[in-house]
C-alpha cells in the first residue's frame, strides 16, 4: 500500500511539472541571426531551460547550442 501511494504521488508530481508551460518567446526575430521569423522558411522552435526559443533556420540551432548564454541575453533587454 505504501509503495502504491508513493508511486501515485510521484506520478502526480511528475504530471504537474510536465504541465508547466515554458516562458513565451517575446521577439519577432530569430534569437541568433535577428532575421524576421519565417523569412528563411519554417520557424524552428525549441525549449531551453524553460524558455521557448525561436530560430529562423536549422543552421541557427547549432549556433545557439554552441553558446546559449550569448543569445539568451537578448531576451532580457
Amino acid at each position: 500500500m505504501k509503495t502504491t501511494l508513493a508511486l501515485l504521488s510521484s506520478l502526480l508530481l511528475g504530471a504537474s511539472l510536465a504541465l508547466a508551460a515554458p516562458a513565451a518567446y517575446p521577439l519577432k526575430t530569430c534569437l541568433v541571426s535577428d532575421n524576421e521569423l519565417g523569412s528563411m522558411g519554417k520557424v524552428v522552435t525549441k525549449v531551453y531551460q524553460e524558455q521557448e526559443i525561436k530560430l529562423c533556420c536549422k543552421p541557427c540551432i547549432k549556433k545557439f547550442d554552441a553558446n546559449p548564454a550569448k543569445y539568451l541575453g537578448k531576451l532580457k533587454k
